[in-house]
Protein backbone atom coordinates (compact mmCIF):
# COMPACT_ATOMS: atom_id res chain seq x y z
CA UNK A 1 0.00 0.00 0.00
CA UNK A 2 2.37 2.13 0.86
CA UNK A 3 4.83 1.10 -2.36
CA UNK A 4 1.46 2.58 -4.35
CA UNK A 5 0.88 5.31 -2.50
CA UNK A 6 5.00 6.14 -3.17
CA UNK A 7 4.62 5.17 -7.16
CA UNK A 8 1.32 7.14 -7.72
CA UNK A 9 2.51 10.43 -7.60
CA UNK A 10 5.53 9.39 -9.89
CA UNK A 11 2.87 8.11 -12.49
CA UNK A 12 0.75 11.04 -12.76
CA UNK A 13 3.72 13.56 -12.97
CA UNK A 14 5.12 11.07 -15.91
CA UNK A 15 1.63 10.89 -18.09
CA UNK A 16 1.44 15.07 -17.78
CA UNK A 17 5.10 15.23 -19.06
CA UNK A 18 3.97 12.76 -21.72
CA UNK A 19 0.91 14.69 -22.87
CA UNK A 20 2.65 17.63 -24.42
CA UNK A 21 5.14 15.19 -25.91
CA UNK A 22 2.60 13.18 -27.46
CA UNK A 23 1.23 15.76 -28.94
CA UNK A 24 4.41 17.74 -29.75
CA UNK A 25 5.19 14.42 -31.71
CA UNK A 26 1.86 14.00 -33.61
CA UNK A 27 2.88 17.99 -34.64
CA UNK A 28 6.32 17.03 -35.83
CA UNK A 29 5.17 14.19 -37.55
CA UNK A 30 2.67 16.55 -39.24
CA UNK A 31 4.99 19.53 -40.22
CA UNK A 32 7.35 16.43 -41.63
CA UNK A 33 4.20 15.59 -44.02
CA UNK A 34 4.08 19.20 -45.40
CA UNK A 35 7.66 20.05 -45.64
CA UNK A 36 7.49 16.22 -47.55
CA UNK A 37 4.66 17.18 -49.73
CA UNK A 38 6.28 20.71 -50.09
CA UNK A 39 9.62 19.45 -51.44
CA UNK A 40 8.52 15.92 -52.20
CA UNK A 41 12.42 15.64 -53.36
CA UNK A 42 15.50 14.64 -51.91
CA UNK A 43 18.06 17.31 -52.00
CA UNK A 44 21.44 17.13 -53.14
CA UNK A 45 24.05 18.70 -55.43
CA UNK A 46 27.56 18.31 -56.53
CA UNK A 47 29.86 17.33 -53.83
CA UNK A 48 33.75 16.46 -53.81
CA UNK A 49 33.25 12.90 -54.26
CA UNK A 50 31.74 13.45 -57.27
CA UNK A 51 33.48 13.07 -60.73
CA UNK A 52 32.04 16.23 -62.12
CA UNK A 53 32.23 19.97 -61.10
CA UNK A 54 30.23 23.52 -61.21
CA UNK A 55 31.55 25.11 -63.70
CA UNK A 56 32.67 22.34 -65.51
CA UNK A 57 31.55 22.07 -69.14
CA UNK A 58 31.07 18.55 -69.97
CA UNK A 59 31.42 17.28 -74.12
CA UNK A 60 32.82 15.10 -76.74
CA UNK A 61 36.45 16.02 -74.62
CA UNK A 62 35.34 14.81 -71.25
CA UNK A 63 32.29 12.80 -71.49
CA UNK A 64 33.45 9.93 -69.60
CA UNK A 65 33.44 12.26 -66.61
CA UNK A 66 29.68 11.93 -66.50
CA UNK A 67 29.02 8.37 -67.72
CA UNK A 68 27.22 7.81 -63.76
CA UNK A 69 24.81 10.26 -64.08
CA UNK A 70 22.97 10.05 -67.44
CA UNK A 71 21.14 7.36 -69.00
CA UNK A 72 22.74 4.90 -71.35
CA UNK A 73 20.76 6.70 -74.37
CA UNK A 74 21.94 10.24 -73.00
CA UNK A 75 25.44 9.38 -72.65
CA UNK A 76 26.10 8.67 -75.77
CA UNK A 77 23.90 12.29 -76.92
CA UNK A 78 27.12 13.56 -75.06
CA UNK A 79 29.75 11.54 -76.49
CA UNK A 80 28.20 12.76 -79.94
CA UNK A 81 28.59 16.10 -79.10
CA UNK A 82 26.18 17.56 -76.70
CA UNK A 83 27.35 19.46 -74.19
CA UNK A 84 26.47 20.22 -70.87
CA UNK A 85 27.10 23.53 -68.56
CA UNK A 86 27.38 21.45 -64.74
CA UNK A 87 25.69 23.79 -62.09
CA UNK A 88 24.62 24.06 -58.39
CA UNK A 89 21.37 21.85 -58.08
CA UNK A 90 18.14 24.42 -57.23
CA UNK A 91 14.80 24.03 -55.52
CA UNK A 92 11.91 23.66 -57.21
CA UNK A 93 8.50 24.04 -55.34
CA UNK A 94 4.92 23.13 -56.05
CA UNK A 95 2.46 25.84 -56.54
CA UNK A 96 0.67 26.04 -53.74
CA UNK A 97 -2.50 25.03 -54.67
CA UNK A 98 -1.29 21.75 -55.64
CA UNK A 99 0.49 21.55 -52.51
CA UNK A 100 -2.74 22.23 -50.59
CA UNK A 101 -4.70 19.81 -52.51
CA UNK A 102 -1.87 17.29 -52.26
CA UNK A 103 -2.07 17.60 -47.85
CA UNK A 104 -6.08 17.71 -48.13
CA UNK A 105 -6.41 14.13 -50.48
CA UNK A 106 -3.59 11.83 -50.68
CA UNK A 107 -4.63 10.33 -47.45
CA UNK A 108 -7.39 8.53 -49.37
CA UNK A 109 -5.48 7.51 -52.30
CA UNK A 110 -4.84 3.89 -52.83
CA UNK A 111 -4.06 1.08 -56.02
CA UNK A 112 -5.96 -1.52 -56.65
CA UNK A 113 -4.60 -5.10 -57.26
CA UNK A 114 -4.34 -4.11 -61.19
CA UNK A 115 -2.60 -1.06 -60.39
CA UNK A 116 -5.16 1.11 -61.08
CA UNK A 117 -5.75 4.19 -59.01
CA UNK A 118 -8.67 4.99 -56.63
CA UNK A 119 -9.47 7.51 -54.52
CA UNK A 120 -7.75 10.12 -56.31
CA UNK A 121 -8.90 13.61 -56.07
CA UNK A 122 -6.24 16.58 -56.66
CA UNK A 123 -2.56 16.71 -56.35
CA UNK A 124 0.21 14.01 -56.00
CA UNK A 125 -1.87 10.73 -54.93
CA UNK A 126 1.36 9.42 -52.78
CA UNK A 127 3.89 12.00 -51.48
CA UNK A 128 5.25 9.16 -49.09
CA UNK A 129 6.75 6.51 -50.93
CA UNK A 130 8.38 3.87 -49.76
CA UNK A 131 11.08 1.73 -51.81
CA UNK A 132 10.49 -1.77 -50.47
CA UNK A 133 6.45 -0.94 -51.43
CA UNK A 134 6.21 -4.10 -54.20
CA UNK A 135 3.65 -1.45 -55.57
CA UNK A 136 5.75 1.53 -55.73
CA UNK A 137 6.73 1.56 -59.71
CA UNK A 138 2.83 2.09 -59.98
CA UNK A 139 2.81 4.80 -57.52
CA UNK A 140 5.92 6.84 -59.05
CA UNK A 141 3.79 6.44 -62.58
CA UNK A 142 0.76 7.48 -61.29
CA UNK A 143 2.93 10.77 -59.29
CA UNK A 144 4.07 11.51 -62.76
CA UNK A 145 0.50 11.21 -64.72
CA UNK A 146 -0.36 13.98 -61.88
CA UNK A 147 2.42 16.08 -61.41
CA UNK A 148 2.17 19.31 -60.40
CA UNK A 149 3.45 20.78 -63.91
CA UNK A 150 -0.25 21.19 -65.63
CA UNK A 151 -2.93 20.12 -63.47
CA UNK A 152 -6.34 22.37 -65.07
CA UNK A 153 -5.35 23.27 -68.68
CA UNK A 154 -2.49 24.66 -70.79
CA UNK A 155 -2.20 25.86 -74.01
CA UNK A 156 1.60 26.86 -76.42
CA UNK A 157 1.47 28.79 -78.65
CA UNK A 158 3.88 27.02 -81.66
CA UNK A 159 4.97 24.25 -80.86
CA UNK A 160 7.81 23.01 -83.53
CA UNK A 161 10.05 19.95 -84.20
CA UNK A 162 12.81 20.01 -86.42
CA UNK A 163 14.36 17.53 -87.48
CA UNK A 164 18.29 16.77 -88.55
CA UNK A 165 20.00 14.02 -90.88
CA UNK A 166 22.81 12.06 -89.76
CA UNK A 167 25.98 15.04 -90.51
CA UNK A 168 23.64 17.43 -91.33
CA UNK A 169 23.86 20.90 -90.16
CA UNK A 170 20.59 22.51 -91.04
CA UNK A 171 17.02 20.81 -90.23
CA UNK A 172 15.73 18.73 -93.50
CA UNK A 173 12.36 19.20 -91.81
CA UNK A 174 10.07 21.99 -89.83
CA UNK A 175 6.56 20.85 -88.37
CA UNK A 176 4.60 23.73 -86.22
CA UNK A 177 1.31 24.07 -84.98
CA UNK A 178 -0.70 26.31 -83.97
CA UNK A 179 -1.37 24.80 -80.58
CA UNK A 180 -0.34 21.89 -78.33
CA UNK A 181 -3.23 21.97 -75.77
CA UNK A 182 -4.88 19.73 -72.82
CA UNK A 183 -7.59 20.26 -70.50
CA UNK A 184 -8.38 18.20 -67.36
CA UNK A 185 -11.42 17.26 -65.50
CA UNK A 186 -9.65 15.33 -62.67
CA UNK A 187 -7.26 16.59 -60.22
CA UNK A 188 -8.08 20.54 -61.32
CA UNK A 189 -6.73 22.73 -58.38
CA UNK A 190 -6.89 26.69 -59.93
CA UNK A 191 -8.95 27.05 -62.40
CA UNK A 192 -12.63 26.07 -62.12
CA UNK A 193 -14.58 23.93 -61.83
CA UNK A 194 -12.76 22.33 -59.10
CA UNK A 195 -11.59 19.80 -58.03
CA UNK A 196 -13.35 17.96 -60.98
CA UNK A 197 -14.88 19.04 -63.97
CA UNK A 198 -18.89 17.84 -63.85
CA UNK A 199 -18.00 16.59 -67.83
CA UNK A 200 -15.83 13.71 -66.47
CA UNK A 201 -19.04 12.30 -65.38
CA UNK A 202 -20.97 12.78 -68.50
CA UNK A 203 -18.83 11.37 -70.64
CA UNK A 204 -15.79 9.19 -68.82
CA UNK A 205 -13.22 11.53 -69.98
CA UNK A 206 -10.24 11.83 -67.70
CA UNK A 207 -8.44 14.43 -70.37
CA UNK A 208 -8.58 16.09 -73.89
CA UNK A 209 -5.15 16.38 -75.76
CA UNK A 210 -5.08 18.72 -79.08
CA UNK A 211 -2.08 19.46 -81.70
CA UNK A 212 -3.60 22.05 -84.60
CA UNK A 213 -3.90 23.28 -86.70
CA UNK A 214 0.16 22.63 -88.57
CA UNK A 215 0.53 25.57 -90.30
CA UNK A 216 4.43 24.53 -91.62
CA UNK A 217 5.33 23.19 -93.85
CA UNK A 218 2.61 23.90 -96.59
CA UNK A 219 2.31 20.76 -97.52
CA UNK A 220 0.97 20.04 -93.45
CA UNK A 221 -1.54 23.82 -93.05
CA UNK A 222 -4.59 22.40 -91.87
CA UNK A 223 -3.49 19.07 -90.65
CA UNK A 224 -4.40 18.20 -86.81
CA UNK A 225 -4.63 15.55 -84.12
CA UNK A 226 -7.04 15.09 -80.93
CA UNK A 227 -6.98 12.27 -78.02
CA UNK A 228 -9.36 11.66 -75.87
CA UNK A 229 -8.24 9.52 -72.31
CA UNK A 230 -10.54 7.93 -70.03
CA UNK A 231 -11.19 7.52 -67.01
CA UNK A 232 -11.85 3.43 -67.52
CA UNK A 233 -8.69 1.99 -67.26
CA UNK A 234 -10.12 -0.48 -69.88
CA UNK A 235 -10.80 1.96 -72.51
CA UNK A 236 -8.06 2.98 -75.08
CA UNK A 237 -7.60 6.61 -76.25
CA UNK A 238 -9.45 7.90 -78.73
CA UNK A 239 -7.23 9.48 -81.13
CA UNK A 240 -8.43 11.12 -84.77
CA UNK A 241 -6.16 12.80 -87.45
CA UNK A 242 -8.10 16.10 -89.50
CA UNK A 243 -7.20 15.32 -93.17
CA UNK A 244 -7.04 18.62 -94.98
CA UNK A 245 -6.90 17.34 -98.26
CA UNK A 246 -10.30 15.50 -98.01
CA UNK A 247 -11.38 18.09 -95.03
CA UNK A 248 -12.54 14.65 -92.95
CA UNK A 249 -11.66 13.55 -89.78
CA UNK A 250 -9.75 10.16 -89.66
CA UNK A 251 -10.12 7.82 -86.49
CA UNK A 252 -6.76 6.35 -85.60
CA UNK A 253 -6.07 2.92 -83.54
CA UNK A 254 -4.67 3.88 -80.23
CA UNK A 255 -1.54 2.03 -81.17
CA UNK A 256 -0.62 4.16 -83.92
CA UNK A 257 -0.19 6.79 -80.88
CA UNK A 258 3.82 4.78 -80.29
CA UNK A 259 4.22 5.49 -84.07
CA UNK A 260 6.14 9.25 -85.45
CA UNK A 261 3.45 11.95 -85.90
CA UNK A 262 3.87 11.13 -89.62
CA UNK A 263 3.24 7.64 -89.75
CA UNK A 264 -0.20 8.61 -89.47
CA UNK A 265 -2.23 7.23 -92.96
CA UNK A 266 -4.24 10.59 -92.24
CA UNK A 267 -1.52 12.17 -93.47
CA UNK A 268 -0.05 10.02 -95.69
CA UNK A 269 2.18 7.99 -93.53
CA UNK A 270 2.33 4.18 -93.62
CA UNK A 271 2.41 3.82 -89.88
CA UNK A 272 4.21 1.39 -87.89
CA UNK A 273 7.34 1.70 -87.43
CA UNK A 274 9.42 3.74 -85.01
CA UNK A 275 11.46 6.27 -86.59
CA UNK A 276 11.73 8.51 -89.78
CA UNK A 277 8.60 8.95 -91.80
CA UNK A 278 7.80 10.66 -94.87
CA UNK A 279 4.38 12.00 -95.41
CA UNK A 280 2.90 13.42 -97.12
CA UNK A 281 5.97 14.55 -99.07
CA UNK A 282 8.90 12.67 -99.19
CA UNK A 283 10.95 15.59 -97.27
CA UNK A 284 8.74 15.25 -94.36
CA UNK A 285 10.23 13.36 -91.84
CA UNK A 286 10.14 13.11 -87.75
CA UNK A 287 11.14 10.65 -84.86
CA UNK A 288 8.52 11.80 -82.45
CA UNK A 289 5.37 9.68 -81.64
CA UNK A 290 2.69 10.91 -79.48
CA UNK A 291 3.10 8.36 -76.82
CA UNK A 292 6.69 10.11 -76.30
CA UNK A 293 5.40 13.78 -76.02
CA UNK A 294 6.72 15.28 -72.15
CA UNK A 295 8.65 12.03 -72.43
CA UNK A 296 5.69 9.23 -71.86
CA UNK A 297 2.22 10.48 -72.68
CA UNK A 298 0.72 6.65 -73.25
CA UNK A 299 -2.06 5.34 -71.79
CA UNK A 300 -1.08 4.24 -68.55
CA UNK A 301 -3.02 1.27 -68.51
CA UNK A 302 -0.91 -0.24 -71.59
CA UNK A 303 2.07 -0.97 -69.74
CA UNK A 304 3.98 -2.85 -66.63
CA UNK A 305 5.96 -0.94 -64.35
CA UNK A 306 9.27 -2.32 -62.54
CA UNK A 307 11.18 0.08 -60.28
CA UNK A 308 14.60 0.20 -60.86
CA UNK A 309 15.96 1.75 -58.28
CA UNK A 310 16.79 5.84 -57.16
CA UNK A 311 19.91 7.83 -58.91
CA UNK A 312 21.34 10.97 -58.45
CA UNK A 313 21.38 11.81 -62.07
CA UNK A 314 22.08 15.08 -64.19
CA UNK A 315 19.44 16.39 -65.50
CA UNK A 316 18.36 20.29 -67.41
CA UNK A 317 15.56 21.46 -64.94
CA UNK A 318 16.88 25.15 -64.79
CA UNK A 319 17.65 25.68 -68.42
CA UNK A 320 19.10 28.87 -68.95
CA UNK A 321 16.89 30.00 -72.85
CA UNK A 322 13.35 29.91 -73.53
CA UNK A 323 12.76 29.52 -76.80
CA UNK A 324 15.52 27.00 -76.48
CA UNK A 325 18.44 28.08 -78.66
CA UNK A 326 19.17 25.68 -81.77
CA UNK A 327 23.25 25.22 -81.70
CA UNK A 328 24.88 22.72 -84.77
CA UNK A 329 26.26 20.11 -82.27
CA UNK A 330 26.19 17.05 -84.06
CA UNK A 331 24.10 14.97 -81.54
CA UNK A 332 21.30 17.09 -79.92
CA UNK A 333 21.12 20.40 -81.40
CA UNK A 334 19.95 22.17 -78.66
CA UNK A 335 22.84 25.12 -77.68
CA UNK A 336 24.92 24.29 -74.11
CA UNK A 337 22.29 24.14 -71.27
CA UNK A 338 22.47 24.33 -67.30
CA UNK A 339 22.69 20.98 -66.08
CA UNK A 340 22.90 19.67 -62.49
CA UNK A 341 22.08 17.12 -59.92
CA UNK A 342 18.93 15.42 -59.21
CA UNK A 343 17.13 13.27 -57.29
CA UNK A 344 15.65 10.45 -60.20
CA UNK A 345 13.53 7.24 -59.65
CA UNK A 346 14.19 5.00 -62.98
CA UNK A 347 11.03 2.67 -63.88
CA UNK A 348 11.00 0.70 -66.75
CA UNK A 349 7.55 0.21 -68.31
CA UNK A 350 6.85 -3.21 -70.74
CA UNK A 351 4.18 -3.08 -72.93
CA UNK A 352 1.48 -5.58 -71.80
CA UNK A 353 1.26 -8.96 -73.79
CA UNK A 354 -1.30 -8.40 -76.47
CA UNK A 355 -0.68 -4.99 -77.11
CA UNK A 356 0.79 -3.83 -80.38
CA UNK A 357 2.50 -1.21 -79.38
CA UNK A 358 6.09 0.18 -81.77
CA UNK A 359 8.12 0.75 -78.62
CA UNK A 360 7.81 -2.44 -76.54
CA UNK A 361 10.22 -1.10 -73.46
CA UNK A 362 10.99 2.28 -71.87
CA UNK A 363 13.21 3.38 -69.51
CA UNK A 364 11.74 6.36 -67.30
CA UNK A 365 14.09 8.45 -65.00
CA UNK A 366 11.90 10.66 -62.74
CA UNK A 367 12.28 13.78 -60.83
CA UNK A 368 11.41 13.06 -57.38
CA UNK A 369 10.75 17.03 -56.76
CA UNK A 370 8.92 18.05 -60.00
CA UNK A 371 7.95 14.66 -60.59
CA UNK A 372 8.60 15.19 -64.42
CA UNK A 373 10.41 13.23 -67.11
CA UNK A 374 13.92 14.69 -67.48
CA UNK A 375 15.11 11.75 -69.70
CA UNK A 376 13.78 8.16 -71.70
CA UNK A 377 15.72 5.73 -73.13
CA UNK A 378 13.45 3.42 -75.91
CA UNK A 379 14.30 -0.03 -76.96
CA UNK A 380 13.20 -1.94 -79.88
CA UNK A 381 11.51 -5.95 -80.00
CA UNK A 382 15.03 -7.27 -80.30
CA UNK A 383 15.88 -5.50 -76.81
CA UNK A 384 18.17 -2.81 -78.51
CA UNK A 385 18.47 0.65 -77.51
CA UNK A 386 16.66 2.56 -80.20
CA UNK A 387 16.10 5.92 -79.49
CA UNK A 388 16.38 8.43 -76.29
CA UNK A 389 14.81 11.33 -75.23
CA UNK A 390 16.15 14.35 -73.23
CA UNK A 391 13.84 17.30 -71.58
CA UNK A 392 15.09 20.81 -71.01
CA UNK A 393 13.11 22.62 -68.70
CA UNK A 394 12.88 25.97 -67.10
CA UNK A 395 11.48 26.99 -64.11
CA UNK A 396 10.30 30.46 -63.78
CA UNK A 397 7.27 32.95 -63.19
CA UNK A 398 6.79 33.18 -66.98
CA UNK A 399 8.03 30.67 -69.94
CA UNK A 400 9.87 33.53 -71.83
CA UNK A 401 11.80 36.92 -70.22
CA UNK A 402 9.20 38.88 -72.98
CA UNK A 403 5.96 37.47 -71.41
CA UNK A 404 3.45 40.05 -70.83
CA UNK A 405 0.46 38.18 -70.32
CA UNK A 406 1.24 34.92 -68.82
CA UNK A 407 3.01 35.75 -65.58
CA UNK A 408 2.46 33.70 -62.62
CA UNK A 409 2.18 34.49 -59.02
CA UNK A 410 4.75 31.38 -58.10
CA UNK A 411 7.57 30.11 -60.61
CA UNK A 412 6.37 27.00 -62.28
CA UNK A 413 8.55 24.37 -64.77
CA UNK A 414 8.13 25.12 -68.59
CA UNK A 415 9.22 22.47 -70.37
CA UNK A 416 11.42 24.08 -73.72
CA UNK A 417 12.62 21.30 -75.59
CA UNK A 418 13.31 17.76 -75.91
CA UNK A 419 14.96 15.99 -78.11
CA UNK A 420 14.39 12.76 -79.71
CA UNK A 421 17.65 10.85 -81.40
CA UNK A 422 16.69 7.03 -83.33
CA UNK A 423 20.19 5.79 -82.25
CA UNK A 424 20.17 3.40 -84.72
CA UNK A 425 19.54 5.56 -88.00
CA UNK A 426 21.29 8.87 -86.36
CA UNK A 427 18.09 11.12 -87.27
CA UNK A 428 17.29 13.61 -84.25
CA UNK A 429 14.04 15.12 -84.20
CA UNK A 430 13.73 18.35 -81.67
CA UNK A 431 10.48 19.64 -80.05
CA UNK A 432 11.20 23.18 -78.85
CA UNK A 433 8.45 24.57 -76.60
CA UNK A 434 7.98 26.93 -78.37
CA UNK A 435 9.29 26.89 -81.75
CA UNK A 436 12.82 29.72 -81.71
CA UNK A 437 11.15 31.71 -84.75
CA UNK A 438 7.52 32.07 -82.76
CA UNK A 439 5.76 35.25 -83.29
CA UNK A 440 5.33 35.56 -79.63
CA UNK A 441 6.45 36.14 -76.54
CA UNK A 442 3.68 34.27 -74.89
CA UNK A 443 3.95 30.84 -75.18
CA UNK A 444 2.41 28.52 -72.33
CA UNK A 445 -0.46 29.54 -70.98
CA UNK A 446 -1.00 27.06 -67.79
CA UNK A 447 -3.93 27.15 -65.53
CA UNK A 448 -5.59 30.28 -66.98
CA UNK A 449 -8.21 28.81 -68.52
CA UNK A 450 -6.85 29.35 -72.34
CA UNK A 451 -8.92 26.62 -73.06
CA UNK A 452 -11.61 24.51 -72.31
CA UNK A 453 -13.51 21.12 -73.63
CA UNK A 454 -15.30 22.74 -75.89
CA UNK A 455 -11.91 23.63 -77.89
CA UNK A 456 -11.30 19.97 -77.58
CA UNK A 457 -13.41 18.75 -80.80
CA UNK A 458 -12.62 17.28 -84.39
CA UNK A 459 -15.47 20.28 -85.50
CA UNK A 460 -13.18 22.83 -84.49
CA UNK A 461 -10.33 21.00 -86.04
CA UNK A 462 -11.94 21.67 -89.21
CA UNK A 463 -12.38 25.15 -88.64
CA UNK A 464 -8.55 25.42 -87.35
CA UNK A 465 -7.63 24.93 -91.13
CA UNK A 466 -8.41 28.24 -91.99
CA UNK A 467 -6.00 30.28 -89.61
Amino acid sequence: MCMRKFLLPIVMVALALSLPAAAGAQALSKAAFQVKTARSGKEDTINGRDTIKVGEIIGKNNYTAAQSYLSPGNYILVEQGMQLKIVPSGRIEWPPPYHAATEKYSSQCSLGADGSLHGYVAGLPFPLLDPNDPQIAQKIIWNYVNRPMFTDDADLRYPEVATYAPGRIYAIDHLTAGHMAFYKNVGRVEVSPMPTDPDAYATGIRSRFGLFPFVDPSAMVGYGLLRFRYLNPNKQDDVWMYNRESRRVRRETASWESDPLAASPAIGGGGGSKGVTPAPTAAFANNIDPDSFFGFSADPSEYVYRFLGERRMLASVHAAHSPEMVCRDEASKVCPENWEIRHLYVVEADAKPGMDLTIPRRILYIDSEGWFITASDQYDRSGRLWNTLVNFLAYSDRSEPGAQVAIYPFPRSFPVAMVDKNLQTGYTSVAFMPSPNSPHRDSWYVNMGAVDNSWFTTGSMGMARNM
